[in-house]
């Protein structure tokens, strides 16, 4: 059984790589507005003819360029700004220099700008603003006891807290948010101030004051596309179309449509196009609410189930070696355990240079999460089996292979029953963190929600994944009913 369902899994890890490459795969960071430029990049190539496969909510700029280098993306949208500052280590340069540079140093390239500049900024109440009398980010150094709240990218990035803190010897005391919790954050005044993109829709829904860059400390961050040297010429004419096509007033437009008409990104970028004569107005079938949620799970229970069988595959007869060879059990349980401590979006972004993004990368990082609980199970379960069994199997002549078959692992079942449980649960819950690398899955409803920050769509993605966990938890407790004896399920229950 075990060699069908390895042979299973290595058909299909192949058959995921080798159709990928017939798509042009569009990327995009996890934000509102790349979402939308990312649709609107998605519609063009396929009004131009090309199949396209979305690649959406990847977690911010590291996870995307590494995706476009490993060539597990082939475009998406991206800013000069951070082309200069955060991917190349230079000062801000024109356009057509950031193409030599990517030209040279990766063999990739941007297009010409769509036409607006959003950059960073620090923004804040009004009433704060006039309070403390403040206008400009230098005006920020002299109250030291204001508290901000910063995207927890922009607390790390060139351009970002460290050094425009440095610059503007800015004191404040300052935590990480998801960048789309913070405004609520700031409306409940739990900060005073964070950081903003010059074009996010909830400045001028809530009034809010952007504070002047008055020793312009920030970049240009001219929104362009971001694509592989690679594509096809008819592609890349297609990606001209969005050249200088967008204001700040209109992304600001589209990113609020999003965020307080809770439009879908899809729906508003394909409006957009539409309106410039940029794509034709084709009649696209909806897909209801339901059917979204249903496909979602059935990917969210793919990633969960492929990768509990893979660790089956592994944990299982490790277990019993590592039985049969108790010296070897502690170091190889305490490296297991090491994989366990690793935060699950690290290990996720760790293996973009190996397996780049989607679903191959999720199940295997997932696959290590399940190894510790099925493998510790095994051995242990293995272990607690009486010694006078052993003995008794032993003195009547049974083999190595029968005493394994007819006596130890009956009575260490249910211990491992436990741990495969225990492994499926841990990963529906950390299979919603594979949307971050375009795995898709239940996540995506929560990443998405949380840009937007629409509780709706957060419970769309959190509910089924509570569901899905259960509903693990009730199968693998009917298997256990099934087929262990009532005895052996309450000895381990004691344990």
């Amino acid at each position: 059984m075990k060699k069908y369902i390895c042979f299973f899994l290595s058909f299909y890890f192949f058959t995921i790589q080798g159709n990928s490459q017939t798509l042009i795969k569009v990327g995009s960071k996890h934000d509102n507005e790349s979402r939308i430029l990312g649709e609107m990049i998605a519609f063009i190539l396929e009004d131009g003819g090309f199949t396209v496969e979305r690649k959406f909510n990847l977690g911010g700029t590291a996870v995307s360029f590494g995706a476009l280098q490993n060539k597990a993306i082939d475009v998406y949208p991206e800013y000069s700004g951070t082309l200069s500052s955060e991917i190349l280590k230079i000062k801000p340069t024109s356009t057509d220099t950031l193409n030599e540079i990517v030209k040279r140093r990766f063999g990739l390239a941007v297009s010409a700008p769509y036409g607006f500049n959003n950059t960073y900024a620090l923004t804040l109440q009004a009433e704060v603003a006039q309070k403390y009398h403040i206008k400009t980010i230098s005006d920020l150094s002299s109250h030291s006891e204001l508290k901000g709240g910063l995207s927890y990218e922009f607390l790390k990035r060139e351009d970002g807290w460290p050094n425009l803190s440095k610059a503007y010897q800015l004191k404040q005391n300052v935590i990480g948010l998801e960048h789309g919790l913070s405004y609520r954050a700031l409306l409940n005044q739990d900060i005073n101030f964070t950081d903003a993109y010059s074009t996010d829709g909830e400045i001028d829904k809530y009034g809010l004051i952007i504070l002047e860059d008055n020793l312009h400390f920030f970049p240009n961050y001219q929104a362009l596309s971001f694509y592989s040297n690679d594509l096809p010429e008819k592609a890349k004419q297609l990606l001209h179309k969005l050249d200088n096509v967008l204001t700040e007033k209109e992304i600001s437009k589209l990113n609020a449509l999003a965020l307080f008409n809770q439009q879908n990104h899809a729906d508003i970028a394909r409006a957009f196009l539409i309106s410039k004569k940029l794509i034709q107005d084709k009649a696209i079938r909806p897909i209801s609410e339901a059917q979204d949620i249903w496909a979602h799970t059935l990917v969210h229970l793919k990633l969960t189930l492929l990768s509990l069988l893979a660790a089956m595959c592994v944990a299982l007869p490790l277990g019993i070696f590592l039985y049969r060879f108790p010296k070897l059990s502690k170091p190889v349980l305490y490296f297991t355990g090491i994989l366990q401590t690793i935060p699950s979006i690290a290990l996720l972004a760790l293996m973009i240079p190996f397996l780049g993004i989607g679903v191959l990368p999720a199940i295997f990082a997932l696959f290590l999460y399940a190894l510790l609980p099925i493998l510790r199970n095994t051995v242990i379960g293995f272990i607690s089996v009486d010694p006078q069994l052993k003995k008794v199997a032993t003195a009547i002549g049974l083999s190595n292979a029968q005493k394994l078959r007819l006596i130890e692992l009956p009575l260490a079942m249910p211990m491992i029953l436990t741990g495969i449980r225990t492994a499926a649960v841990i990963n529906v819950g950390t299979a919603t963190l594979a949307a971050f690398i375009g795995a898709g899955g239940l996540g995506e409803f929560i990443v998405t929600g949380l840009s937007l920050n629409n509780t709706h769509l957060i419970l769309q993605g959190a509910i089924p994944s509570a569901l899905l966990a259960i509903t693990l938890e009730l199968f693998f407790e009917l298997l256990e009913h099934l087929f262990i004896s009532k005895h052996l399920r309450q000895a381990v229950n004691k344990v």
